[in-house]
């Protein structure tokens, strides 16, 4: 699985970590990725998305089906 959201296409970015003394080592930003569930072509399909795209509501969860008792 390839860290990238799957609606935008955020992935890790590099920066650096810079000490008090200056020093600097690189380092990698990665996104907030999760697993949702969510209607993609009238499929309900596990997906991976950022969770600015979860908050923006572009992706459509699925109606749960109530049990009957």
């Amino acid at each position: 699985m390839a860290r990238q959201c799957e609606i935008c296409g955020k992935k890790p970015v590099m920066g650096h970590i810079v000490s008090h003394a200056h020093n600097v080592t690189k380092r990698r930003f990665n996104p907030n990725l999760q697993k949702v569930r969510a209607m993609r072509n009238g499929q309900v399909q596990r997906i991976v998305v950022c969770t600015k795209c979860i908050k923006a509501g572009l992706i459509v969860k699925p109606v749960e089906k109530k049990k009957a008792k």
